[in-house]
């Protein structure tokens, strides 16, 4: 019987997913929550033996991702705590800026990002780059930070809101434009918890505006992003359609079998890297494949993952080539599969 802790973040119930996976393997663990944003965090790890820690990162508000991020380094880096996400994964999770210098220093092949803390060194690069170009914001997801800025006038005067005024752009309520709102309505009839739930994320992003550096990425037309997702030794892949000027966050997506040979670009970076809980946006581009985002954290609206075939299921690497296995892997948002992963994993060690 293995003993594992759920790192709880300053979103209520935001962990519930580990809980539900644990509790589906019951027979195997017992698990118990620590509040990693709590005083106590470091006494209720340390109280008694565990396995492994499971996180569960909020990522809505640098105050809480810096915090996060500093008591998983000590968790992991100091103490040598097993985690799961790891804490590299951890740390490139909804920061973007940090990303783009992590993507640089290993050569992975991304968007040119810029990210610049002097206002005069974002005015040189805007007088001089080609429009349109995408400011970003470190944190934000489903697209809520991105603005696509199509002329050097708009794109100074988002700089100027960024370095000067009010913080950079970003979405702070509902997402109206990704469809679906009498069905993401009704929900919240059924589930009236998850209300508050939402009104203190729209809080912690009003509160956050980013201030004091941009983020310009080098655009890239697209119809569409592929997103790969990574669990363990499984891997699943469709495509996020735009809705407007963005793929992140519209909810549209296309099941069409996928390349495999996208499936072997996210699994050389993820096994170089020991990733194994992630979902890699990725542009096709005359440069070939283009990383835009990481999560080792997503969301999930469709039951599965992919459908190859018209059939769900998964790709394992198994003797030197993809094999398709059809069945339902993405449960409870990928988190039966990500505990089944850590399970064997101990099983191993």
């Amino acid at each position: 019987m293995y003993n594992c802790i759920i790192l709880a973040n300053e979103i209520a119930n935001d962990h519930f997913p580990w809980v539900k996976a644990c509790e589906k393997y019951s027979s195997r663990l017992t698990y118990k929550v620590v509040d990693l944003t709590r005083n106590s965090w470091l006494n209720d790890i340390r109280h008694e033996p565990v396995d492994f820690l499971l996180a569960k990162p909020g990522g809505f508000s640098p105050k809480f991702k810096q915090l996060y991020d500093e008591r998983i380094y000590i968790i992991e880096r100091v103490l040598g705590y097993p985690v799961f996400p790891s804490a590299e994964e951890l740390f490139i999770y909804e920061n973007k800026r940090f990303f783009s210098f992590w993507c640089d220093a290993n050569r992975i092949p991304h968007p040119k990002t810029d990210v610049f803390y002097h206002p005069e060194e974002a005015d040189k690069f805007l007088s001089e780059t080609p429009f349109p170009v995408v400011g970003k914001a470190s944190i934000g997801a489903s697209g809520s930070g991105v603005q696509i800025l199509r002329d050097r006038a708009e794109a100074m005067q988002y700089a100027r809101e960024t370095f000067q005024g009010k913080g950079a752009r970003q979405r702070t309520g509902p997402n109206l434009g990704k469809g679906d709102l009498l069905k993401r309505g009704f929900h919240y009839i059924i589930h009236p918890e998850d209300i508050a739930k939402k009104l203190f994320i729209y809080k912690s992003r009003s509160q956050a505006a980013q201030k004091g550096f941009v983020i310009f990425q080098q655009f890239i037309p697209h119809e569409f992003e592929w997103r790969v997702v990574r669990i363990g030794d499984s891997f699943f892949a469709h495509k996020k359609l735009k809705l407007g000027d963005k793929a992140s966050g519209s909810l549209l997506k296309g099941y069409e079998n996928p390349p495999l040979d996208i499936l072997t670009f996210v699994r050389e970076i993820t096994n170089k890297h020991h990733f194994y809980s992630q979902a890699v946006d990725i542009f096709e581009s005359d440069r070939g494949y283009l990383v835009n985002e990481m999560q080792c954290i997503f969301g999930q609206s469709d039951p599965y993952q992919m459908l190859v075939d018209g059939k769900p299921g998964r790709y394992r690497f198994l003797n030197n080539e993809w094999v398709f296995e059809e069945g339902m892997f993405n449960t409870n948002e990928c988190y039966d599969l990500r505990m089944e992963y850590v399970i064997n994993k101990l099983d191993k060690d």
